[in-house]
């Protein structure tokens, strides 16, 4: 762990939780997650249907600064079709250029 991230807001194991992302993260296209809190450390390992994981990076990211590549990353196939998605997940939210969020990137470890 290092001392510059804050503390943990979620379990590691909660990272990646919809069946279709950890299908797609197994499957190698899925490598990154965006959350509003801390959920892993750099090095840390988890676990998705028995199978390791690392996340080799974490680091704060404006909302305004993803691109389609980085949406491909999450598993959706555009940056629009991943706004709408997490628009209906979350209702109250709307999407901020400004606002930031953590962005974990992991890969298989096996």
């Amino acid at each position: 762990m290092s001392t510059d991230y804050p503390e943990k807001t979620c379990t590691t194991d909660r990272l990646v939780r919809h069946p279709k992302l950890v299908a797609a993260a197994i499957a190698g296209t899925k490598t990154q997650q965006r959350r509003d809190g801390i959920y892993a450390y750099p090095n840390e390992t988890f676990e998705l249907e028995g199978i390791p994981f690392i996340v080799t990076a974490v680091e704060r990211q404006r909302l305004g600064d993803m691109s389609d590549a980085d949406a491909q990353a999450e598993g959706y196939p555009s940056l629009d079709m991943y706004k709408q998605i997490i628009l209906q997940m979350h209702a109250n939210m709307t999407w901020d250029d400004e606002g930031l969020v953590w962005l974990h990137v992991f890969k298989r470890n096996d």
